[in-house]
């Protein structure tokens, strides 16, 4: 059993691998402790704000707060917790695409174009095709207010507006034998930076099983607080599946592909002692270096317990009937 330990105790990733790569100099142990660092998930508060804008910009992009979000009712979620703001949502982001320091995505993505956008959905169906977002914003835009628990033990509630991905698989006709979807996000490392490490294999890739992808819970998010994603919330399509950790909810969607065996993704290939293919939320099991009991809510002092399936068990605990949910993941 890992060691239960406040969460600002835990190094923040990019300290870590300084400091191993300082020890171990360059080569393999540089590389093996490379990847040894936490999962990236979506958001946490402190960084600069960004501007909001979704096209490419000229020239040095500029800090500066995002625009007041749109009206959003309720103001909390199903279990009466308040949202977290937009600006703690926005403002503080784990996207290594950019850069794993936190506090720069948000002022290093302002300048990354999500206009065109286009998404090639195939492999393993009857009608494959590529969607543009135009024709994704077709689909009914609803409001979904989630719980997203970060595998580093902290969370948010936020308000996305999507669709279920349910719809979107419907559309392409699956055939009988495809039994995981594999997302893949884009890969263009001149504006994504952090696309040129060495120490993962990029593009991004994440996987659900069918079951899990066909869910009315699993949604693709195309904006949050009723205003258009912001490219460091993972622009201008992404993925948000609440019961799981939040590095299974993929960003900047270009590519998904229905396909008979499990999908490698990006965390499962580079530690996959700490990272493997379901990661839902389990308080029971502790990553293994800190416990999964607790989490810091965003905004609150103090920790709170985590709740199975983050508090979604009623809707998705039966998928995983016989499953042996003692292992991490």
């Amino acid at each position: 059993m890992a060691q239960k330990i406040p969460s600002s105790e835990i190094t923040p990733e990019h300290i870590y691998l300084s400091r191993r790569k300082f020890m171990t100099g360059a080569g393999a142990l540089a590389a093996t402790a490379a990847i040894l660092g936490v999962a990236g998930c979506n958001t946490s508060p402190t960084a600069p704000a960004a501007s909001g804008s979704n096209t490419a910009q000229s020239g040095a992009p500029a800090k500066s707060q995002p625009e007041a979000p749109a009206a959003v009712q309720p103001q909390t979620d199903e279990l009466g917790d308040p949202l977290n703001t937009f600006e703690a949502i926005t403002n503080y982001n784990n996207y290594y695409e950019f850069t794993t320091t936190k506090e720069d995505v948000a002022a290093m993505a302002q300048g990354f174009t999500t206009s065109p956008w286009q998404v090639e959905v195939g492999g393993l169906v009857n009608n494959p095709k590529t969607f543009g977002m135009e024709e994704l914003l077709r689909f009914e835009q609803e409001e979904r207010i989630y719980r997203l628990r970060c595998v580093e033990a902290w969370s948010m509630v936020i308000p996305w507006v999507g669709f279920p991905l349910r719809k979107l698989l419907e559309e392409v006709d699956p055939k009988s034998d495809a039994k995981f979807v594999r997302f893949e996000t884009v890969f263009r490392p001149e504006e994504m930076p952090g696309q040129r490490s060495p120490w993962y294999t990029w593009p991004y890739v994440e996987g659900l099983r069918m079951d899990e992808a066909m869910h009315d819970l699993t949604l693709m998010a195309t904006g949050l607080y009723g205003k258009d994603l912001l490219p460091q919330s993972g622009a201008p399509l992404r993925l948000v599946v609440p019961w799981k950790y939040g590095f299974k909810s993929i960003k900047s969607i270009v590519k998904i592909d229905l396909v008979d065996k499990i999908p490698v993704s990006l965390w499962m290939a580079a530690a996959p002692n700490e990272y493997g293919f379901f990661a839902n939320v389990n308080p029971a099991v502790s990553h293994p270096r800190w416990s999964q009991a607790t989490e810091r809510r965003i905004g609150e002092f103090g920790r709170r317990a985590t709740l199975p399936f983050n508090g979604y068990a009623n809707e998705v605990a039966h998928l995983y009937d016989g499953m042996d949910l003692s292992v991490f993941f």
